[in-house]
């Protein structure tokens, strides 16, 4: 018995055909090889087993060595990691799915120990995130940031560049910018973490620029209709505040339709915590942005159908069950009960807890 809902309609995102509306959010696992930070060899078996969502979206990947924040998460700066993920993609597709990579700068969220030469994280400015990282096998505080160098931040956009170019030779059908939960993009255009008073800081437009800018080398390097950016306009994750989120990302939002990205990912609420967290008008960026819409927190088949069927949405993303669940398509197709995730394997570690969640039992013949 199959239930009938619009999540499981074929979605046409650009130039691809989403077999579903289903979209695996993406998921630190912290499985790269130690060193050089090429996906492990278990993460072709570990997306190719979810390759019946709509769209997967893959862990963050560093944009490049300074853009790393915790121990063993994938680049996509170097010819290994590019050949590692080629196996992803390959897997992927060899099973008919479809597959954005999430390029990641982390900022001020890093640690002395990942960075080259022990040097301080980079920031919009020299303030530290009142949060940890996962590095030495262990969660430490993050360490204290310097400011980014006028001069410097034309180098951080060519490295999203770079690694745009890298994630179109591993085989990916598109990149997403990670512009979230209080990582670098999402520190400069938030006024808690940007004390600037250059043309990177001060007024919403300046704040938004280094977003902006990232998205339009992105776009000029993959196509708009294979870029999506993921945003977070309330959340707190990794100690980051703004004074007025709605005018900030009506504004942001007003620039990526202007780009003409081919979907925008939000996280509504707290990411991983209360949807209500704080009070947002999720409606307005939905009405400026053109492109997909893609809805992100705290979702369940009810509340996903729900959203699609009040056309407050395009696609859902998935996070925590699809860690579980690899056929979590069939198993919400059917109304089957789902696997719980064990929280002990979700950073780091190899198989278990990885490719080792079982998918339903093929129904014996009639």
């Amino acid at each position: 018995m199959s239930r009938s809902t619009k999540l499981f309609e074929t979605y046409k995102l650009g130039p691809i055909t989403l077999a579903n509306r289903l979209v695996m959010a993406p998921l630190t696992r912290n499985r790269a090889a130690p060193g050089t930070f090429v996906p492990s060899p278990l993460a072709a078996e570990y997306y190719g087993q979810r390759a019946s969502a709509g769209l997967l979206i893959t862990e963050a990947s560093q944009v490049s060595q300074q853009g790393q924040g915790y121990q063993d998460t994938p680049g996509i700066y170097s010819k290994e990691q590019v050949a590692g993920w080629r196996k992803v993609t390959d897997k992927v597709h060899e099973r008919g799915g479809r597959i954005f990579i999430q390029l990641w700068h982390v900022g001020r969220i890093s640690h002395v120990d990942l960075q080259a030469n022990g040097a301080a994280p980079v920031a919009p400015s020299a303030i530290r995130a009142k949060g940890k990282t996962f590095v030495n096998g262990t969660f430490a505080d993050v360490s204290e940031p310097r400011a980014l160098e006028l001069s410097e931040i034309p180098g951080i956009i060519d490295d999203f560049k770079r690694a745009t170019k890298n994630a179109l030779e591993a085989g990916f059908d598109g990149v997403e910018i990670h512009g979230a939960n209080g990582y670098l993009l999402d520190q400069f255009a938030k006024d808690g973490a940007n004390k600037r008073t250059d043309a990177y800081g001060g007024s919403i437009e300046n704040r938004a620029k280094l977003m902006l800018e990232v998205s339009k080398a992105v776009v000029a390097e993959a196509g708009a209709d294979r870029t999506g950016i993921r945003i977070s306009p309330v959340t707190p994750a990794n100690d980051i505040v703004d004074s007025n989120p709605q005018a900030l990302f009506d504004h942001i939002t007003d620039g990526l339709n202007a780009l003409k990205l081919v979907y925008l990912h939000v996280v509504e609420g707290a990411t991983g915590g209360p949807r209500d967290f704080a009070p947002f008008d999720y409606g307005s960026l939905r009405k400026r942005f053109s492109g997909a819409y893609i809805a992100n927190n705290g979702y369940d088949f009810d509340l996903a159908t729900k959203v699609l069927d009040a056309n407050a949405a395009d696609l859902i993303a998935f996070g925590k069950p699809f860690i579980s669940n690899p056929d979590l398509v069939e198993r919400l197709k059917k109304g089957a009960a789902l696997n719980d995730w064990d929280k002990n394997t979700f950073y780091g570690g190899g198989a278990k807890g990885y490719t080792d969640y079982p998918a339903l039992a093929a129904e014996p013949a009639e």
